[in-house]
């Protein structure tokens, strides 16, 4: 593998990481900031009322995402392998 192989397979694999990670993160801090505006609004200022709908939104998010989330994995090792030179 060459230099040039091998920084695009970083390159690559700092993408995918990137666009696994976002639905989660993403739908997460939707929920936060609606969670947040909710709680000044109403004036409850406790910790788990905002922990809770967070968690919940994200497994559902990530349960959802997750046929994709393992395909473009399996597509980043699959393009590993076939540079890192082995026969």
């Amino acid at each position: 593998m060459n230099s040039d192989a091998a920084v695009d397979l970083c390159r690559e694999a700092l993408v995918s990481a990137i666009l696994v990670g976002s639905p989660v993160l993403l739908v997460g801090m939707v929920v936060g900031l609606l969670i947040g505006l909710l709680q000044a609004l109403t004036q409850v200022q406790d910790q788990t009322v905002s922990f809770v709908p967070k968690i919940f939104a994200m497994a559902v998010v990530l349960i959802a995402s997750l046929p994709w989330i393992i395909q473009r994995m399996v597509d980043l090792t699959r393009v590993a392998f076939e540079n890192a030179g082995m026969p």
